[in-house]
């Protein structure tokens, strides 16, 4: 997709009713610091669209971000942040769910792990999490470039274990440093929305 609008249209927080979009939704969730931010500035070719930060939990609303008139790419809360209290937690977990449960629009969901790690308790449930609402998701693998090209295989098939990902899972090695998995993701993406180049096709 080649991007001639982008606009952060609707930000949702725990108390805000959720807008009921005619457009379609790609949802992206996440660990806090997993580098949400910096896959959405990379996939929007912006340097500081979404607010990339020193300090894990950033993102504490669910952000709808317009592209093209054509579609949202929706930010959701970071997740599993130590400093953030439980109460403060479980009310970011409740407005995901709702989120998930509601969304007429939504067609996928990407989770995001950090390729350098085995998948923590808290993106195995939310894995299940996602599945359990209907949804099977396809799982951006961040932080690419600080691994050795030789650990990446590996380092997916744990995830893939760790995870118990279903029969087929996509996962997507990306890196916001080299932008290595962008197309791969905006591939998916145009094919998931059923998005065409207004002059020609795509390749």
């Amino acid at each position: 997709m080649v991007i001639r609008s982008l606009e952060l249209e609707t930000v949702c927080g725990i108390t805000s009713k959720l807008p009921e979009n005619t457009l379609p939704e790609i949802a992206f969730a996440g660990k806090s610091n997993v580098g949400k931010s910096s896959l959405i500035n990379a996939l929007m070719n912006r340097k500081s669209f979404a607010r990339t930060s020193q300090q894990p939990g950033k993102t504490q609303t669910i952000n709808f971000y317009n592209i093209n008139k054509f579609m949202y790419c929706v930010d959701l809360p970071g997740y599993g942040y130590a400093k953030v209290s439980k109460t403060v937690q479980e009310k970011w977990g409740k407005m995901i769910e709702r989120y998930l449960h509601t969304s007429k629009m939504l067609k996928a969901v990407f989770l995001l792990i950090d390729i350098r790690h085995e998948p923590s308790a808290n993106d195995v449930n939310m894995y299940q999490w996602i599945l359990a609402n209907g949804y099977s998701p396809i799982i951006i693998a961040t932080k690419l470039d600080k691994i050795k090209r030789s650990q990446v295989q590996k380092n997916i098939k744990i995830i893939k274990e760790t995870l118990q990902c279903e029969k087929g899972t996509i996962v997507i090695p990306f890196s916001a440093e080299t932008k290595q998995g962008r197309e791969e993701i905006w591939n998916l993406m145009d094919e998931i929305t059923g998005y065409v180049e207004p002059e020609k096709s795509k390749n």
